[in-house]
């Protein structure tokens, strides 16, 4: 029985310190490397490349609507002014945190998204970034 208590008080403080731990948003609000227009997979992080065919406050005034009507997301850094903009994702049952980056390098969008624990986010940020890019139609040019 004192194993299970302690297992479970682990468990709970494991969740407790993954909603809690605070955030660094100097760590996170980095210009993302600018590549060649495509999906670009790594370990624990997306990164969708695009042509923008808008200008660029435009741009990504409709991803920072579209990233703040996600569930369970905020923004931590940066503005449409800046050209750059971070938002933080938490998954619904943990409260694990992913970081998203968004920024415009000269005509191309850099959407980053990477997880902060752990080393596979099972293609959670690929999917909110596929979503993302679909607000923005025909403000990106097709791949």
């Amino acid at each position: 029985m004192r194993i299970l208590i302690l297992l479970v008080v682990l468990i709970l403080g494991l969740m407790a310190y993954v909603r809690f731990a605070p955030t660094d948003a100097a760590r996170w609000h980095q210009m993302p490397d600018a590549a060649e227009p495509g999906d670009h997979v790594g370990e624990g992080s997306f990164r969708a490349v695009r042509r923008i065919t808008a200008p660029a406050a435009e741009v990504l005034t409709a991803i920072e609507q579209r990233a703040l009507a996600t569930p369970r997301t905020k923004l931590i850094a940066g503005s449409v002014g800046e050209g750059m903009i971070t938002f933080q994702t938490r998954s619904a049952l943990w409260g694990f945190p992913d970081h998203t980056t968004v920024a415009v390098q000269g005509d191309l969008l850099v959407i980053y998204g990477r997880l902060r624990f752990g080393r596979s986010d099972l293609g959670v940020n690929k999917a909110r970034i596929a979503g993302w890019l679909e607000t923005l139609g025909p403000l990106t040019a097709p791949l």
